[in-house]
């Protein structure tokens, strides 16, 4: 049986890695992180949209490692704040990255505002690339609309708060098996797939 090919995903983010992991099932790939390459650089996300930060983790990490590498980027984009917190999305409460300073921050900025102007969408795009550079970009997105309050258990990030408005729950409600066949993630990742698998 021939050993598996490493790919190493560019994150720190135990609960991403898990999500990742969950999705790109079924490839003959072992899945490593960054947490298994403590030399690795740091990485800055600088680029002006999710595709630019998700490609500049592929490349870096793909060159430090000479590995097969994915780069993954996402946020969420509310349209009542023009976009925001977009590729903050991470930071928007602070440097910290803390998830609940962030949902609340959101809860705290739409308060009052009518359900019909709570749309919103995550996006989630996905960059694949090996020592030579990039290979593929790929993007997906979820719509749905925040919600009053926070709801439900599972997921990270917003999924408490982020309503899928035809199940009337968060993603953090529906837990992550309904979630993987509904996600940004999934719907990027099943397009990033077709790529990973020609190798």
């Amino acid at each position: 049986m021939a050993a598996k090919i490493e790919l190493v995903v560019a994150t720190q983010n135990k609960k991403k890695l898990r999500e990742i992991k969950d999705l790109l099932k079924g490839l003959p790939y072992k899945v490593s992180s960054l947490a298994d390459y403590p030399g690795a650089p740091r990485i800055i996300e600088n680029g002006l949209s999710f595709k630019e930060n998700a490609a500049k983790k592929a490349r870096v990490v793909a060159h430090f490692t000479k590995k097969i590498s994915l780069g993954e980027d996402s946020g969420l984009c509310v349209d009542y704040l023009g976009g925001k917190p977009g590729i903050f999305s991470a930071r928007f409460a602070g440097l910290g990255k803390d998830d609940l300073k962030n949902n609340l921050k959101l809860l705290r900025l739409l308060k009052g505002v009518p359900a019909q102007k709570r749309k919103a969408h995550y996006v989630c795009a996905v960059a694949i690339a090996d020592k030579d550079g990039l290979l593929k970009v790929v993007e997906g997105k979820c719509f749905g609309r925040i919600g009053e309050e926070m709801r439900g258990k599972a997921g990270f990030g917003y999924d408490p708060i982020f309503v899928i408005p035809k199940l009337n729950k968060t993603f953090a409600e529906l837990g992550l098996k309904i979630k993987h066949t509904l996600s940004h993630r999934f719907r990027a990742l099943k397009k990033a797939k077709a790529c990973l698998a020609k190798f």
